[in-house]
């Protein structure tokens, strides 16, 4: 994976953006459900609870997608496909990281520690993403905020 479609993607990738998993149930329809994730070394990671339906999903078929976005200006996005790696390991250190970007640092580590009853599994999910920003499209108005969030 090249590191050029991440410079520009870092603001995306540090702020604490929607995302949405997709994942396929047994007859190959789609489960789209909304998800925290990071960004690190190299691969998107989201901690699923173990239990949740995602898991028998993955556990079928690994192909999965994640779609990060944002819902203001300059309304970047980014898509990865792949299979999917699972973690069977003790998230909780990933879930407070993950959490900390949604939360705040205090309040990610107090969800992570009431969340170790749910044990979970670690998804990471590597590729390039195709992306977007809707910067170019956005009426003179946004320009100032599209240039300054994408730092052209």
């Amino acid at each position: 994976m090249t590191s050029d479609w991440t410079e520009d993607a870092r603001p995306l990738l540090d702020a604490p953006s929607p995302a949405v998993l997709a994942t396929y149930r047994r007859d190959g329809s789609a489960l789209v459900t909304p998800v925290w994730f990071r960004f690190d070394d190299g691969a998107f990671e989201v901690v699923i609870a173990k239990g949740d339906v995602k898991l028998g999903h993955l556990a079928r078929n690994p192909t999965c997608i994640l779609v990060v976005f944002e819902a203001v200006p300059p309304f970047r996005g980014l898509e990865v496909r792949g299979d999917a790696e699972l973690a069977d390991i003790d998230v909780t250190p990933v879930r407070a990281a993950i959490a900390a970007r949604y939360l705040g640092r205090a309040e990610g580590e107090a969800f992570a520690d009431e969340r170790t009853a749910k044990p979970g599994v670690l998804l990471r999910l590597r590729g390039e993403p195709r992306t977007w920003s809707l910067a170019a499209m956005l009426p003179a108005r946004f320009d100032d905020d599209a240039r300054g969030r994408t730092g052209a």
